[in-house]
């Protein structure tokens, strides 16, 4: 089905192309600053609203909808090598926690959070609003550019992130309690081992091995659905339901 994937890059480039408009509404920065000032920020909200939407839809926001990600499969045209993962996907937590630390110490020397100011420091929502916010939004370009040409395939999302961890508990929450949410599911013994599925998939995961074990679920899948699309024999499909093998596959 090249057709959903035509559409999933068209609604990243839309997003990419929305970034200078949406940036601070992603921005970890910007929720500490209104936080030290009382503040819950539209950044707050928009994570608050990740982990909640990850609990029935996973990570689908990285795969369709993220300016970032979408800037990083651009690069793909520049190094499309697998980044090293395994451990060091978790190299992201050790920035998200110190960062969710600062927020909350932060919040109570202000006195807790008194009011919400979704446009804080934006003219009428939009991000780059003046010649000064373009500072932190090409530094923001900048380093994801950098990470993802030396490192690979969206390296940034492996090693990086600040918004996917919200995701990530999110989903490990979910498969916990076997909720019924979008998942990928597999016919194993239609597979032919023509590992197309490994080289299609963004997020440089052993897809071929997952099918064989019967373990689609990974914390790092965006759910982009390039392996189901590439697949010669449909042995991936998108499935709503619960987990396959839960007692198994719980992570």
């Amino acid at each position: 089905m090249l057709r959903r994937q035509n559409v999933r890059n068209a609604f990243l480039i839309i997003s990419f192309l929305l970034f200078p408009i949406t940036q601070f509404y992603f921005s970890p920065f910007l929720i500490i600053w209104g936080a030290s000032k009382g503040l819950i920020t539209a950044s707050a909200v928009i994570f608050s609203m990740f982990f909640l939407f990850s609990l029935l839809f996973g990570r689908v926001f990285c795969g369709w909808l993220c300016p970032c990600g979408a800037m990083q499969e651009i690069l793909f045209k520049v190094n499309n090598k697998n980044p090293k993962t395994g451990k060091l996907d978790y190299i992201k937590f050790f920035i998200w926690v110190p960062w969710m630390i600062t927020i909350v110490t932060v919040a109570l020397l202000a006195g807790g959070f008194k009011r919400a100011d979704y446009f804080f420091v934006m003219d009428h929502g939009i991000s780059v609003s003046n010649i000064y916010m373009y500072i932190p939004y090409y530094i923001v370009i900048l380093l994801f550019f950098l990470n993802s040409i030396i490192f690979g395939k969206r390296a940034n999302c492996h090693y990086l992130c600040w918004m996917s961890p919200f995701m990530i508990i999110g989903r490990k929450i979910s498969n916990f309690f076997n909720i019924p949410s979008l998942r990928i599911k597999s016919e194993k013994d239609k597979c032919i081992n023509c590992k197309k599925c490994n080289s299609e998939c963004p997020m440089s995961l052993d897809v071929n091995n997952m099918v064989k074990c019967d373990k689609l679920e990974n914390h790092e899948c965006i759910l982009c659905g390039k392996c189901a699309d590439i697949c010669p024999k449909n042995v991936i499909k998108f499935n709503f339901g619960r987990i396959q093998f839960a007692k198994k596959n719980r992570i």
